[in-house]
């Protein structure tokens, strides 16, 4: 939403829906040469709930901000992943997946950058993609996250063309104060906490009723999908800061057991239902 302005309830509506579209094709398009028909977009968003013409609002914004592009395969009208999206979903898939968390031996990372006026957008250009790789702030211009995300930083900066403006460094914290006191200053572990808490709140039932009861591939998918589209932001917001520096009982680990249980529950049927709809005759 541009700042100062306000959409309309039905756009919000569909701002809403273009995680889901994301997920889907970063699910479901890549195996397929990265394509989907206009055809089985329409009908895979159906099946979570979602209209036909708020299908076509929503792909037109991601078109708009670069995300999806138009493109025919065999005569038949669909669209595929911006090559720069499919690099950033390669990234997203190992922590979203694997999620790897920092132990005290990885040391921190530290990034300060120094942005001119003229360029305003890329400071916050720059504010955006470090909160995204789960920074925190230590001071003011003064960004901090586990050493272990060192090198997926560097190539995120050079990715996005922002190298020139930041310096980075590794090392130790050898003073002064408790560390576990600035690491809840520097990240917000409250709502950390209150999101992961959600997250098992909403799908620990759905586990249970999943193992208890057949799913069929279609209400898998009617799952997983939402399901993946929540979970997706929160390794980004949770850098994976080693456990010692962190609350006793974090719902970090919790939720990341559960994640990982809907996956292996639901992923493969989910797919099936998928695949029967992008090849409806096969």
């Amino acid at each position: 939403m541009t700042a100062g302005l306000e959409e309309s309830p039905a756009a919000g509506r569909d701002a809403r829906h273009g995680p889901l579209i994301i997920t889907t094709f970063g699910l479901y398009a890549r195996g397929e040469a990265n394509w989907l028909s206009v055809a089985s977009v329409v009908r895979l968003m159906g099946d979570l709930g979602v209209e036909a013409q708020a299908v076509r609002s929503s792909v037109s914004r991601l078109k708009r901000r670069g995300v999806l592009e138009s493109a025919r395969h065999a005569d038949a009208a669909g669209y595929s992943l911006a090559g720069s999206v499919l690099d950033t979903l390669a990234e997203g898939d190992v922590r979203i997946f694997e999620r790897v968390r920092a132990v005290a031996e990885d040391g921190w990372i530290v990034v300060i950058f120094s942005v001119p006026e003229s360029e305003r957008q890329k400071r916050h250009e720059l504010r955006t993609t470090l909160t995204r790789l789960g920074f925190g702030t230590a001071a003011p211009g003064v960004w901090i996250a586990p050493g272990n995300l060192a090198a997926e930083t560097r190539r995120t900066l050079e990715r996005r063309g922002l190298a020139s403006y930041v310096d980075l460094f590794t090392g130790d914290h050898v003073g002064f104060g408790d560390l576990r006191s600035k690491v809840r200053a520097w990240w917000d572990l409250d709502e950390l906490t209150a999101l992961y808490t959600d997250f098992l709140r909403r799908y620990r039932p759905v586990l249970e009723r999943a193992k208890a009861t057949a799913v069929t591939p279609r209400e898998a998918f009617q799952v997983y999908v939402p399901m993946l589209t929540q979970w997706r932001r929160l390794p980004y917001r949770d850098p994976g800061l080693p456990l010692a520096l962190l609350p006793p009982g974090w719902q970090g680990e919790s939720a990341g057991t559960l994640f990982t249980d809907l996956n292996a529950t639901l992923g493969a049927a989910a797919r099936e239902h998928a695949l029967s709809v992008i090849h409806p005759d096969h």
